[in-house]
């Protein structure tokens, strides 16, 4: 057994799944942002760590300097190591140098991006196996698996340290990289050549234009032919509750008759919710209804400098539960299935430890899209997550108390830097060719901000500490623990996912007492979720597990599980219907009395 302290109080947990034996009292943490006395004393200090902040795009450099000095100091006392990392290399320019020469002397051309990863399709054009810009292609990609040998199989220094640097690495080499300069650009120095400059005329007026539309504050171009409730956010319903976070919105039933259990969605606030009802073909929402289900989604408000105290457990107390009270009374029923979507998934998880633990009966299933519950290994965007930067966002939203929308989808950018960064400015600045928006990128375009408190609390208590499945999670005065849930679990991940890579999310297996029915799905964390009926790109993997089930590894689960082709929202329904209880009946009426305030999509999903 091994023992935690949590702000002063006691929690005792069992080495792997925590429930029973844990201490369930924890002390109620105080409001406001995790902070020391020397800051509180000392303003000014935190006034230059923000100007750090912002000066490094809200990243600190003391902990990409901590993680260069861990993997410098124990490389320099393994001077075996250094000898293999120095003998790559070595290998590395000898082959480039006979590539070299042997496409100077024989005239021939390399298959081109032969050595690059698979999702990397930078150099695939037939253009980049001509000399010299193979040569130039295939010295970035030595760069690269020089960095990857050159931060591995290193005794002694923390693998997230190295893990960071890999990524760093990466992400200054993708800066240099030959395909982002129009004179080392075979494609790009072609279509000048046909275009006669053009096309570099063209990218720079996009790039003007661009810069202006940034630095006004104005949407992408192309993204305001996307606006909630015209476009997009489409399906019919009404809001049936506000306060002063949410907005729950009851959809208009399509059907004579509908399941007997309600379904209600928390999305992710990071973003708004009209990610899940987009446009009649690819909603979500419309699917679900047209399927014969009473839907009910939180849309949450875009908070501002007043929320700045509203924490984690608010987003529960004033969100979550509200909403299933609400969504029980409006359609008369005992039960309701509860789906979370990214942090929205972690909540509802929370909520339903929560409502178990306090023997609240009111879930018919847990569904969770593309949410991590254990956040060891969280991927990419977990390599930042430490003490030192945690207190530069923090420094940064002392101000105006909330995180601005730009910081988050800077963030989410970077990890995807390829796709949705370079390539898009070669095409762009370039090629000269706007990029049609579509209306998952005009959704992305419309982030929101984030309170300081619940910010905080986040990424310490979940990113840094892992608190809820190390059993140290206070929800109201009680620790929670997943290990209580018991109710059916859907949980779903997405093969290219940057921000919950699916490895993680599949860790639900061995978090809880439930049945588990878990599907993998091709596309990233949103088009993977946004994955339709017709579309002939999609396939899927799904099995089910049932409680007390050997433990399976994500890579065992991936060999055995057989590939499905099409969507995976039809097998949802019908996992939804087979975990439901009761007759269908008649739909309850949509947006009765004095509280349907205003029509969907509402005010909030607007600010």
């Amino acid at each position: 057994m091994r023992a935690g302290t949590h702000n002063g109080g006691l929690a005792v947990t069992v080495q792997g799944k925590v429930g029973a034996t844990q201490m369930r009292h924890a002390p109620v943490e105080p409001a406001g942002i995790a902070t020391s006395a020397a800051f509180d004393e000392n303003p000014a200090d935190r006034l230059l760590h923000a100007a750090i902040g912002n000066l490094c795009w809200g990243f600190s450099p003391i902990g990409l300097a901590e993680a260069w000095m861990d993997w410098a100091m124990h490389l320099a006392i393994s001077p075996a190591r250094g000898a293999e990392i120095g003998a790559s290399w070595t290998r590395e320019a000898g082959r480039l140098a006979a590539l070299n020469i042997s496409m100077l002397l024989n005239s021939r051309e390399c298959e081109p991006g032969n050595h690059s990863l698979p999702q990397d399709r930078r150099f695939r054009s037939l253009s980049w196996g001509r000399w010299p810009f193979a040569i130039f292609a295939e010295s970035l990609l030595a760069l690269e698996r020089g960095v990857d040998e050159a931060t591995r199989d290193i005794h002694g220094p923390s693998e997230h340290h190295l893990a960071l640097l890999r990524f760093v690495g990466r992400q200054l080499l993708d800066c240099m990289a030959p395909s982002n300069s129009p004179l080392t650009n075979p494609e790009v120095l072609e279509a000048t050549v046909q275009s006669r400059g053009a096309n570099l005329l063209a990218g720079a007026g996009i790039a003007l234009d661009d810069w202006r539309r940034l630095a006004t504050g104005t949407p992408p171009a192309g993204a305001d032919a996307f606006r909630p409730g015209e476009t997009v956010a489409r399906t019919r319903g009404r809001v049936i509750l506000q306060n002063r976070l949410v907005e729950v919105i009851q959809y208009e039933p399509t059907t004579e008759l509908v399941q007997p259990q309600p379904v209600v969605i928390v999305p992710a606030w990071i973003m708004k919710y009209y990610v899940l009802d987009l446009q009649p073909h690819n909603s979500l929402v419309k699917h679900l209804v047209d399927e014969g289900f009473t839907v009910y989604m939180i849309s949450w408000k875009n908070p501002d400098e007043s929320d700045r105290d509203l924490r984690l457990d608010d987003y529960r107390t004033l969100g979550v539960l509200p909403a299933l009270a609400t969504a029980l009374e409006a359609s008369n029923a005992r039960r309701a299935h509860l789906v979370g979507y990214c942090i929205g998934g972690t909540l509802a998880a929370i909520t339903a430890a929560a409502m178990a633990r306090d023997a609240d009966n009111r879930l018919q299933s847990l569904t969770l899209l593309a949410a991590q519950t254990d956040f060891r290994e969280a991927g990419e965007l977990s390599l930042f997550i430490n003490d030192s930067q945690i207190s530069i966002l923090e420094d940064m939203m002392l101000e105006r108390g909330v995180l601005d929308a730009s910081r988050m989808a800077g963030t989410f950018h970077l990890l995807r830097s390829n796709d949705l960064i370079w390539s898009r400015m070669i095409h762009q600045y370039l090629l000269g060719e706007r990029e049609p928006v579509g209306d998952i990128a005009a959704w992305a375009a419309d982030a929101t901000r984030m309170p300081a408190a619940m910010h905080s609390e986040y990424l310490r208590k979940l990113y840094l500490n892992n608190d809820l499945v190390e059993g140290r999670l206070a929800v109201g005065s009680d620790l929670v623990s997943l290990h209580d849930i018991h109710v059916p679990i859907f949980a779903v991940g997405t093969e290219w996912d940057h921000v919950a890579p699916w490895r993680s999310v599949f860790k639900v297996h061995g978090l809880t007492q439930s049945e588990v029915t878990f599907v993998l799905t091709n596309g990233g964390h949103n088009q993977g979720i946004v994955s339709p009926p017709g579309r002939t790109d999609r396939h899927f993997r799904v099995a089910t597990s049932r409680p007390q089930a050997p433990h399976l590894e994500p890579e065992h689960w991936l060999r055995d599980v057989a590939v499905q082709n099409g969507s995976w929202w039809p097998f949802w329904f019908a996992w939804l219907t087979q975990h439901g209880q009761g007759e269908r009946r008649e739909p309850p009426v949509s947006g009765r009395g004095p509280q349907a305030l205003v029509r969907a999509p509402g005010r909030y999903v607007l600010g």
